[in-house]
Parts: C-alpha cells; sequence; structure tokens
C-alpha cells in the first residue's frame, strides 16, 4: 500500500478553555464581586501613601471649599460695613497664599529642624500674648481682649499660634523625657508641661477667650493621654480643669446665658438665643441639596458672623445635607490619616507632634460644628481651615504641613515616593529590572563614537 491510498487522520479538534466547574452541589459561589471590590478597596487603603494623600487632599478640599463659602457667606457683611463685596474674601486668599508658603516649608523641613523650632515659637507666643493686655496694642473684638492691630485692617490673634507652640514644644519635651526613660515619674510627666499650659491658659482667659482655653486644654490632655499618663492622674487634672471651667462660666453671665441657649429652639424673650437659633433655621432651610450657592437668606443679616463661626450653617443651607456630609467626610478623613500618622511612627516626637496636631484640629471642628448644631454652647471658635481669619488659618495649615511631613517621613512612605520618582517621565533613572515602555527605537551610542 502506497502513501497516497492511506488514508489521512481526521483533523484534531482545537482545545477551547473549559467552561468554570460549579461547586460540589449545583451552586456557584455568591458574593464574588463584592468581596473582590473589598479586598482592593482594603489593598489600597492600606498603602504607604494613603495618609500623605488624605492629609494633602483633605486639606487642600477643605481650604478650597473654605474659601468658596467664606466668599458667599461675607458679601452681605462687608456690603453692610460699607466694604467691598470680595474684601473679607481678599483677605482670607491672602492668608491662605501665605498658608500655603508655610505648609509647604513644614512639609520640606527635617524633624530636627522642628524640634529646633519650638523654643523660639513658644517664647514668641507668650511674648505677643502678653501685649495683648498692653493698652494701646491690644484690641478687643466681641468683648474679649485677644487680639493685636497691625496697621488698618489687619489683626493678629497670638493665642491661635499659642497652640501650634503648646504641640510642638510639649512634644518636644515629652520625647525628650521618654528618651530618658523619665514618663513613668508623675513629677517629670507633669513638670514643666502642666505649668506652662496653664500660664498660656491664663494669658488666655485674661481676655476672656473661653473657647480657645478649652481647646488648647484639649491639645494639654492629648498630649498627657499619648504619653500614658495614668488613669489616676488624668482624671484628676480633668477632674481640676472642670472644676476651673464651671466657676468660670459661673461668674460670667455671658457664658451662662450661652450654656442656656444648647437645644434650644426659640430666641427668647431678650434674644438672647438668636444666633444659636438662626443657626438651626439655616441648616433646616437647607434641605438635601441645598437652595444654592449664594442663595443663603439667613446671611442678610439674621445670623450673627455668618463668615466665621457659623460659616457651617450657611454651608447647610446653600450646599444642603450633602455638602454637610462632604465637609464632614473631609474632617474624618484628616483625623484618620493624623491618628494613623502617629500610630505607625517609632519617633515619639512624631508621635505626639501627630497626635497634638490631630487632637487640635478634630477638637475645635467639634465644638465648632457642636455649637452650630446646638448640642454644645457657643464658644466662638472658627472651623479649622475652613472659616474666615487669617490668624486662624496660618497655624493649622503650618500644622497640617507637620503631618504631610511625618506621613512622608515613614520608612515604607519614603520608598514608595522614591519609586514613583523613578517611575516618572523625563526622570533620567530607570529602576532595576523594569523596561521602558516605548515605542522608540533605543540607540546606544559605543564609545568610539561609531554609529
Amino acid at each position: 500500500m502506497t502513501a497516497r491510498s492511506a488514508k489521512t487522520a481526521p483533523p484534531r479538534p482545537r482545545r477551547t478553555a473549559a467552561a468554570p466547574r460549579p461547586p460540589r452541589g449545583g451552586r456557584r459561589p455568591t458574593g464574588g464581586a463584592p468581596r473582590r471590590l473589598y479586598t482592593r478597596v482594603r489593598r489600597a487603603w492600606d498603602r504607604p501613601l494613603t495618609a500623605y494623600y488624605l492629609i494633602l487632599g483633605g486639606s487642600m478640599l477643605l481650604i478650597v471649599l473654605g474659601l468658596v463659602m467664606v466668599y458667599s457667606a461675607s458679601q452681605i457683611k462687608a456690603l453692610q460695613s460699607g466694604l467691598a463685596p470680595s474684601f473679607f474674601f481678599r483677605k482670607q486668599l491672602m492668608a491662605a497664599v501665605i498658608g500655603a508658603v508655610l505648609l509647604h516649608l513644614a512639609a520640606r523641613l527635617p524633624v530636627r529642624l522642628h524640634r529646633t523650632l519650638a523654643y523660639p515659637l513658644l517664647a514668641v507666643s507668650v511674648f505677643a500674648m502678653c501685649l495683648v493686655q498692653v493698652p494701646g496694642i491690644g484690641v478687643a473684638v466681641n468683648g474679649n481682649q485677644n487680639w493685636i492691630s497691625l496697621g488698618g485692617a489687619f489683626q493678629m490673634q497670638p493665642s491661635e499660634f499659642g497652640k501650634l507652640a503648646l504641640v510642638l514644644w510639649g512634644a518636644d519635651l515629652l520625647a525628650r523625657k521618654q528618651e530618658r526613660k523619665l514618663l513613668t515619674q508623675w513629677k517629670h510627666l507633669l513638670v514643666p508641661l502642666i505649668p506652662v499650659a496653664f500660664l498660656l491658659l491664663g494669658l488666655i482667659m485674661l481676655g476672656g477667650d473661653m473657647g480657645t482655653a478649652i481647646i488648647l486644654t484639649a491639645i494639654l490632655f492629648g498630649l498627657l493621654w499619648l504619653a500614658g499618663a495614668p488613669t489616676r492622674l488624668f482624671a484628676g487634672v480633668l477632674g481640676a480643669a472642670a472644676v476651673i471651667g464651671a466657676l468660670l462660666i459661673k461668674t460670667s453671665a455671658n457664658r451662662m446665658s450661652r450654656l442656656a441657649c444648647i437645644g434650644a429652639t426659640d430666641p427668647g424673650p431678650s434674644d438672647q438665643c438668636w444666633q444659636a437659633v438662626h443657626g438651626i433655621y439655616a441648616l433646616a432651610s437647607g434641605g438635601f441639596f441645598g437652595s444654592g450657592l449664594g442663595a443663603s437668606m439667613e446671611k442678610w443679616g439674621e445670623l450673627p458672623e455668618p463668615h466665621t463661626d457659623f460659616i457651617f450653617a450657611i454651608t447647610g443651607e446653600e450646599l444642603g445635607l450633602a455638602g454637610t456630609l462632604s465637609v464632614l467626610a473631609l474632617f474624618a478623613a484628616l483625623g484618620y490619616a493624623g491618628i494613623r500618622v502617629a500610630g505607625r511612627t517609632e519617633d515619639p516626637f512624631v508621635r505626639y507632634a501627630a497626635g497634638g496636631v490631630t487632637t487640635w484640629i478634630m477638637a475645635q471642628t467639634m465644638v465648632n460644628i457642636g455649637a452650630v448644631l446646638g448640642l454644645l454652647p457657643i464658644a466662638g471658635v472658627p472651623l479649622p481651615l475652613f472659616s474666615y481669619g487669617g490668624s486662624a488659618l496660618l497655624p493649622s495649615m503650618f500644622a497640617v504641613g507637620l503631618l504631610i511631613a511625618f506621613a512622608r517621613d515613614e520608612p515604607a512612605a519614603r520608598a514608595a515616593l522614591a519609586a514613583q520618582a523613578t517611575r516618572r517621565p523625563g526622570s533620567g533613572r530607570k529602576p532595576a529590572g523594569v523596561r521602558w515602555k516605548t515605542m522608540r527605537r533605543r540607540v546606544t551610542r559605543r564609545p568610539s563614537g561609531e554609529r
């Protein structure tokens, strides 16, 4: 038999991808897509640069949205004062530009320079807070003697810089004592931290600024908590602060009236709860999506301080529940990132400073928003990074720069940033084992110059 007469074998069928077999029992797995999405989100959340991006992105969004709301909430106030509609917005924008420079500077300075700045900043803050009580230099605003006139329409509130000074100085003090293993003794835990904090509180209370004193006390408690203060000591200091605060409130008719306005739904016979009630009116009239940017009715002379202490109420009226929840989410992200930075570092100074800054921003946020919601007495503190006021914005942006510097300083974050720099187009460097993805041919010149 020849090869031609031989029967050719039939072609083999092509293999096709087999369909995945269902598990035993005939049921397919449920929840696969949600589980994969959850795993992907969790991996992204646990990346080394998550805290860095949360701090940078959240703070920038708060500052930009705050500028928009300051412009919207302050136009009527400026016109009623005989000023240009954009007067307060231009001052806030100037402060934001200066604050951006301070933020960038704080984010680039090494940790040792931040520790070096602590003592000069504390000395300058105490000196400036003493100048507030000098006649002709100190200025009273809304009954509080806590401002210094800088000439013209510019004023400065030194107590805002005192918060930053207490954070940096307290963090450096506790870090040095921890390195020497002295924090197990009560006298080293309390001295000189408590006396210096009481000095700052005394200078603030001389001007009658109860709100700033509350925030400074919260920073002090945050530092003691991070230092591992015993429960008895912590409870004792907290009890002493509560007794002093109660006496200060009891001896002031203005503070007692503010305390009586918690949960008020009527301005009262003498309109003592006017501001608190109209703040609730503004939030209630906003609905889910608000009346529109610039369409607030309460800012037309009904709500006092619409661009400073009660800017959150105007935000709720114009942007609705969606706008207020967005602001709360940004603050929550900023607080989470600060706690994450403080919890993951091995440097005691970074832990105390990051925890102090986070306590400062979160405590001030809760006091401001709690007053607007009628859950807390009106303390007269601005919403951090959001309300009008350059004296509050500048130290807050420097503090955010501290958090950014600490988030970048983590070993895993430094490695991730270095990897991003090498992958960046035009960087001129290529990481080992990574090939350039390009359609151009790469021609290497020979040492002899031949082509």
